[in-house]
Formats: structure tokens, sequence, C-alpha cells
């Protein structure tokens, strides 16, 4: 695959273009998976998306699987726990905030029945397809991030600013930021 244009973002890293080529913008509807993407990109937050997908694998494993249930009851032994482990980032905030997240996730997840229901309401159930030509026209917040952020936050979420909801909503599939000059752009809207 590495005869076709993409997005530059991923440049040569294999990773980064597995990625990009395989889940970045592909709509996802499993509440697993879209908890996994809101903690991974609240651990992102003033560093690049490459260091947490080469993390990947620790913080799932480190985490349960991103398992909200079993999140939701971490203690102070296992937070030091997640402290002293040196294949993942080891922020004291983030790492409550995973916490926190989860308990926020579940209590979502109990009043609106899936948190995929709820969190594809911002973009009333289907993914935004937009139609970039540069990398410079894509926004890092727009409204509907706004309106997530500003829900998630009144549902005891941190780390969900605009700009990390953006990232999360690109990542999820409720935007396709693709550049139109990108193979998985017309890919996306065809699904």
């Amino acid at each position: 695959m590495n005869n076709v244009t993409r997005c530059p973002w991923p440049g040569k890293d294999p990773l980064m273009m597995t990625y990009h080529d395989t889940e970045w913008g592909v709509p996802l509807h499993d509440d697993q998976g879209l908890f996994e993407f809101l903690i991974l990109d609240g651990f992102q937050a003033g560093l690049s998306w490459s260091i947490v997908l080469r993390k990947r694998g620790a913080f799932r494993q480190a985490f349960d699987g991103f398992d909200p249930e079993k999140i939701a009851r971490y203690d102070e032994e296992k937070v030091q726990a997640l402290l002293q482990n040196p294949e993942i980032i080891r922020n004291r905030r983030k790492i409550d905030g995973a916490i926190r997240n989860a308990r926020s996730f579940l209590s979502i997840r109990e009043q609106k029945g899936s948190f995929n229901d709820y969190i594809w309401m911002f973009t009333d159930g289907k993914t935004i397809h937009n139609h970039w030509r540069e990398e410079s026209q894509i926004p890092v917040t727009s409204s509907e991030s706004d309106a997530m952020s500003k829900d998630l936050k009144q549902h005891g979420f941190s780390f969900v600013g605009s700009t990390i909801c953006y990232a999360f909503m690109q990542a999820a599939g409720l935007v396709n930021d693709h550049l139109i000059s990108c193979f998985r752009h017309q890919e996306l809207i065809n699904l």
C-alpha cells in the first residue's frame, strides 16, 4: 500500500501508515472501542499521536483492555502500579482522569442505553464528510466538538476539551477528515 496517495501526516512511519489506512476515520460504534479512543486521546494531550500509538498495546494491558467497569474500580494501589509502569504515559492527572472518565462513561451508558448512541448524537448519528484539499484547512475544533466537550464535562469527564474531542471524532469516524486526494476519503464515503 505504499504506492497510494494518502494524507501527509503519517509520513513514512509504518505504524502511523497502518493506523491511517485501517482505523482513522472509520465509523466506530463499539462502546469499548469508543472508550479506548477517548482515553487514549486524553493521554495524547500535549504529546504526539505516534507516541500514544506506540504505547497502545502497553496501555491495553495496563488498563485491563480498556474495560470501563474494571477501570472505574481502580484504587490507589492500582494507580501507583500504573505510575510505576514505564511502558505507558505516567501522568497522575491523566491516570486519575481515565478512572473518572470510566465512571462517567458507565453513568452515561446506564442513562442512555449505550455510549455509542450518546456520542453519535453530536453528529446526528452519521459521519460528517469534509472535503479538505490541504492539511492546513483541517480544523482542530468544530461546533460539534465544542458541544461534545461541554456535555462530556457536564457528565464529569476530564481531558475532553474541544480539541481532544475533535481528535476523538476524527479517530472514531464521526468526522472524515482525510484529504480528498487520499485514497481513504472516498472509501469512507462509500462505507
